[in-house]
């Protein structure tokens, strides 16, 4: 008789990562299907929906990892699905639109879109954004919070940190990444999730320029050329709560044409 044979469980190694399920919203069926198709062949699982009601139930079933929704659909708006499952979770929400004005980019990421592409668009930049969405909200907790041991604490309220507790301290701004929170003058900053990275990575290196491209890459997560406006709108958000006065900006300075320094010792 033939003995069974042992089977080893695969090692760690071996076995497939979780395959990550990605949530479009989209009313054009022909669009619709191009990503799902073009997000199924980079090994996604995908659900669709065609209006804002079957966006929100969809949502609600599968629990996705990351949802792409179009910001014009029947029945209910993008923007509106997009305020009410920011209430309800923090799932990852890339927002599209035919419309390139400012003020429509501003009002999704107000609502708590975590990105806006405009169409139309190359399906390459959207997996790159998504890759790099996905990549963001897979970290481990402040794993993106970790100070290089090459960069050397600065005098008292100049760029201070301690590293076992990872607080960055500038001026009258105190930053702590464990817990997520920064206060300036004593006084609590409410802070959304991106504009606390951007800060944290600001104050992290003072009185270097780091050019819009860096900071996509380095506090985005962004490994593929997108629009750099979006940097500035947080910019500008975040100068609304550290700056004096957030028109005459002293602390986070605009290097034109290339992009920003964070002057530590202003106030």
């Amino acid at each position: 008789m033939t003995q069974p044979v042992a089977v080893a469980p695969p090692a760690p190694s071996d076995r497939p990562s979780p395959v990550s399920r990605l949530l479009v919203v989209d009313d054009e069926a022909t669009l619709r299907e191009t990503i799902r198709y073009t997000l199924r062949r980079e090994g996604y699982a995908v659900d669709v929906a065609a209006d804002g009601p079957g966006a929100l139930a969809a949502a609600r079933a599968v629990a996705p990892d990351l949802i792409v929704l179009d910001v014009m659909l029947p029945g209910l708006d993008g923007f509106a699905v997009c305020r009410t499952l920011r209430a309800e979770s923090t799932v990852p929400i890339l927002l599209l639109s035919a419309r390139g004005e400012e003020i429509d980019r501003v009002l999704g990421l107000e609502l708590g879109a975590d990105d806006y592409m405009t169409k139309p668009f190359a399906m390459r930049e959207l997996v790159a954004r998504i890759k790099a969405m996905l990549r963001r909200s897979h970290m481990p907790p402040h794993a993106s919070e970790t100070v290089p041991d090459a960069t050397p604490p600065g005098p008292a309220g100049l760029g201070t940190e301690r590293a076992d507790a990872a607080v960055v301290t500038a001026g009258d701004l105190v930053i702590d990444a464990a817990r997520r929170r920064a206060s300036r003058a004593g006084m609590p900053l409410i802070l959304k999730p991106k504009e606390f990275d951007l800060l944290h990575y600001l104050a992290r290196h003072p009185g270097i320029v780091l050019s819009r491209d860096a900071l996509l890459r380095e506090v985005w997560g962004y490994d593929y050329h997108v629009d750099t406006r979006t940097v500035d709108v947080h910019i500008r958000w975040l100068r609304q709560k550290v700056e004096a006065n957030p028109s005459v900006p002293t602390r986070i300075e605009t290097v034109r044409g290339f992009g920003y320094r964070f002057a530590p010792d202003a106030g």
